[in-house]
């Protein structure tokens, strides 16, 4: 018996939109990492990008545990010695609250040259209101 290898011409990308509104960070960037590699496809392949095309909106309502708020830092250099930035979780929700859920499911992924691909099928919006309603997602319910 062979084992079937699926092609890249057979791989169908299909939209979905998440809504983070009083969703916990962890768990539902777990679960949009999940499906942005394709791991629900019963023919996923770990060599190729299959997974789906991920809207998510109300990114500034996601929800973090504990005294995460003011205690998780993002790191941030910019080559220059001496640069070294931290943001807490409190600062970046007030200047860029997409970046909150997209650091946290991009560090899901895998750290490669397919993880870079993949975290392109990611779309974070603050609002309710995003720009792809032509590609008629369906949504996610987590």
């Amino acid at each position: 018996m062979k084992t079937q290898s699926i092609k890249q011409s057979d791989i169908e990308h299909n939209w979905w939109v998440a809504d983070a509104d009083g969703q916990v960070l962890g768990r539902f960037a777990s679960k949009i990492a999940q499906i942005l590699r394709g791991k629900h496809k019963p023919d996923f392949t770990p060599h190729m990008d299959m997974g789906d095309c991920v809207v998510v909106v109300n990114a500034e309502k996601i929800r973090v545990t504990g005294k995460k708020e003011s205690d998780k830092l993002y790191f941030r250099h910019t080559g220059y010695p001496g640069s070294k930035s931290f943001t807490s979780v409190k600062l970046m929700r007030k200047t860029h609250p997409e970046r909150i859920v997209k650091n946290a499911i991009k560090g899901m992924l895998p750290h490669n040259r397919l993880g870079r691909q993949i975290i392109k099928h990611l779309k974070v919006y603050t609002g309710a209101e995003h720009p792809h309603n032509a590609q008629q997602p369906k949504v996610l319910d987590i």
